[in-house]
């Protein structure tokens, strides 16, 4: 018998409230099959069964919550499941019995099979391989043949089960729930369904022309660059395009992580209190995600947090974005914030700065060497961070689109565990709501957090070859909270210089695929 144990859904949650159970005593479950539903203060998640065999007993009700590590389940494991020798001599028996030239010459060190190891064979962790280093690259119009990309169909079921290695499978390949078509039961989404559509495609020749994008790259945005380009691109015009700058006392909604850039929403109206005659008082219980907020934020309070304030000149930004019309919007079906343009810029100073790309332990400070950029989104009554992970291999249009899928899902509640978890740095978007000094709190055990306050005009003395001027300039705050035990002013500042002259380099042959 095999103990399913509540796993720990993120470095700062603790606890799990069972939601569902997707399997009933008696079922069978399969190795990395979604077992259950937990709910946390941040997400509502699938967990895999880690063994694969018959679930025998359940220990947690649904509805209870336990702490990670506890026993939740029991599953009896099929025999021989998990034995490497034996699974390597039923690989050979299955070559055997379908005629494969295994079956005719084994292995020579393989031991008889009637002794057993002496030792069972140790299970080797092999380290991630490093990101590729890609950088995009602007594409030049009269080089680039505009190529034909057929999309796969879209009749599956966007709400569709899977696992989480499903997922990430349709992550890789640039597809959505809504184009595969689910067999497993109920509709699930198997590995084999993802396969079937990515060889149907790709024999099929649903992509055309010479230099095709890869799945990844069209689901980054780094392959959109080549996809079919409106007229502008045929003429030789920039394919890009922001909405143009609103009027004084509404532009930091251009600010805004969500969608698209629009007049802020007001907030979510508070539930409606009945009161009763001589009430004076009533008591608002706390949502799981306000109390895990509400532990988080102690355990943060316990970092010595030191901020600094410094300003940028996001003027280029400005007049790259009023200056390239609607052709981006056309194209993309949305609207370009700020926020890609800062989230690249610290995805740069990272680089140059690794030490502020790292989490803080006792022992020492643990550098990361994947940059995955946390992105403080608001919800209804809470607040939540999901992760672009590998944000060093995003275009500016990848990161923009990644940011748009991560903020509709997350207001729409259909966050994945997997996009909660690994970031290494946090960029709070507060001039969204039209701030232009916050003080950030860190998100322990990152060392580093940095706001973007809104985007204003400002007088600004600028020197010119005939002497200092006065030129109107759009002006934007930045600060950076940083956990002082781990780093000091002097290191940040570099790093928040390297990240302004980024931004202040932005012009209009600046790439956006």
């Amino acid at each position: 018998m095999a103990k399913v144990t509540m796993p720990q859904l993120g470095e700062s949650v603790a606890e799990g409230t069972v939601g569902k159970w997707l399997k009933k005593p008696g079922d069978s479950v399969a190795r990395n099959e979604a077992l259950l539903e937990v709910i946390t203060d941040k997400v509502n998640a699938e967990v895999p069964s880690p063994f694969e065999g018959v679930l025998r007993e359940i220990l947690v009700q649904e509805g209870q919550t336990v702490p990670y590590n506890a026993e939740i389940a029991v599953i009896e494991e099929v025999a021989g499941a998990g034995d490497a020798s034996r699974g390597a001599g039923s690989a050979v028996a299955k070559a055997a019995a379908t005629g494969s030239p295994a079956a005719a010459k084994p292995p020579a060190a393989a031991p008889a099979a009637t002794t057993p190891p002496a030792v069972a064979p140790a299970t080797v962790a092999l380290p991630r391989p490093a990101p590729l280093p890609i950088k995009p690259v602007a594409p030049n119009p009269a080089l680039v043949p505009v190529m034909q990309v057929e999309p796969p169909p879209g009749n599956g079921n966007p709400d569709a089960r899977m696992t989480p290695a499903v997922r990430r499978m349709l992550r890789e390949h640039g597809l959505t729930p809504v184009q595969v078509v689910g067999t497993g039961h109920a509709g699930r989404i198997t590995r084999e369904d993802v396969l079937a559509v990515v060889e149907r495609h790709r024999s099929g020749g649903a992509v055309t022309g010479r230099g095709a994008a890869t799945g990844r790259e069209l689901a980054t945005g780094r392959g959109a660059a080549t996809a079919a380009a409106p007229a502008a691109v045929a003429a030789g015009q920039a394919a890009v395009s922001w909405p143009a700058p609103q009027a004084p006392g509404v532009g930091v909604a251009s600010h805004a992580p969500g969608l698209a850039p629009s007049a802020p929403s007001a907030p979510p109206p508070s539930p409606a209190v009945t009161w009763e005659a001589g009430q004076d008082e009533v008591l608002v219980p706390h949502s799981q995600m306000r109390r895990g907020i509400a532990a988080q934020m102690t355990r943060a309070a316990t970092v010595p947090v030191a901020h600094s304030t410094f300003e940028a000149d996001m003027t280029g930004v400005v007049n790259l974005r009023a200056s390239v019309g609607g052709a981006y919007r056309a194209r993309e079906g949305a609207g370009l914030s700020f926020l890609p343009f800062v989230v690249k810029a610290v995805v740069e100073g990272l680089m140059v700065n690794p030490d502020l790309n790292a989490h803080y332990t006792e022992g020492g400070l643990l550098r990361k060497r994947r940059i995955n950029i946390g992105i403080a989104i608001a919800v209804d009554n809470g607040l939540i961070v999901p992760v672009i992970h590998d944000a060093d291999q995003l275009s500016i249009n990848g990161i923009n689109r990644t940011v748009q899928d991560l903020a509709a899902r997350a207001r729409a509640n259909k966050l994945r565990l997997e996009d909660l978890q690994g970031g290494t740095f946090t960029i709070d978007n507060t001039g969204w709501f039209g701030s232009v000094l916050t003080v950030p709190i860190i998100n322990a055990p990152e060392v580093c957090i940095l706001t973007t306050e809104a985007v204003v005009k400002r007088p600004v003395v600028r020197e010119t070859p005939d002497g200092d001027v006065i030129a109107i300039r759009s002006m934007m705050n930045l600060v950076a909270g940083y956990d002082h035990r781990a780093t000091d002013g002097a290191q940040v500042g570099r790093f928040v210089r390297d990240v302004i002259c980024q931004l202040e380099a932005v012009g209009p042959d600046t790439p956006i695929y």
